[in-house]
């Protein structure tokens, strides 16, 4: 069986909670996005807790593709962990973030990520306004 259903509804329920600035059309559409690219990703890690899938995260070329904890899971660690796990042993990351998502911004400025540009449409071209970041090893 695949994994990918159960990360997608990891993503779906995480973005309801998380990206109050979508509208259930926004999201349906962008959903369909991911459920292209999720299985496409070369370095795709997941995280368990308690033997359940609790979230994933997605890097490229040192930039952070996708990082979606479930949303019943939030505030237990798991998106460090799974941060820190693909920062080891690289000397720099790159994210990027909604610039309406708050509590994404918060976690990524926590981890030491820093502004380093804005557009104003996400990577697909949506209107949707984004943060880029970068993290340097050590910081």
């Amino acid at each position: 069986m695949s994994i990918f259903p159960k990360l997608l509804e990891i993503w779906h329920r995480s973005v309801e909670a998380t990206h109050e600035f979508l509208t259930p059309d926004d999201v349906d559409a962008i959903e369909q996005d991911v459920t292209t690219y999720l299985p496409q990703m070369s370095d795709l890690r997941v995280a368990e807790k308690d033997g359940h899938l609790a979230g994933f995260i997605a890097i490229e070329n040192d930039t952070i593709e996708m990082l979606f904890v479930d949303a019943a899971m939030h505030g237990l660690g798991i998106g460090s962990a799974l941060l820190s796990a693909v920062i080891e042993g690289r000397l720099a990351v790159r994210v990027d973030v909604n610039e309406q998502n708050p509590s994404g911004r918060k976690f990524y400025a926590a981890k030491g990520f820093v502004k380093i540009g804005r557009s104003e449409v996400d990577g697909e071209g949506r209107p949707f306004p984004t943060l880029h970041l970068l993290k340097n090893a050590g910081t």
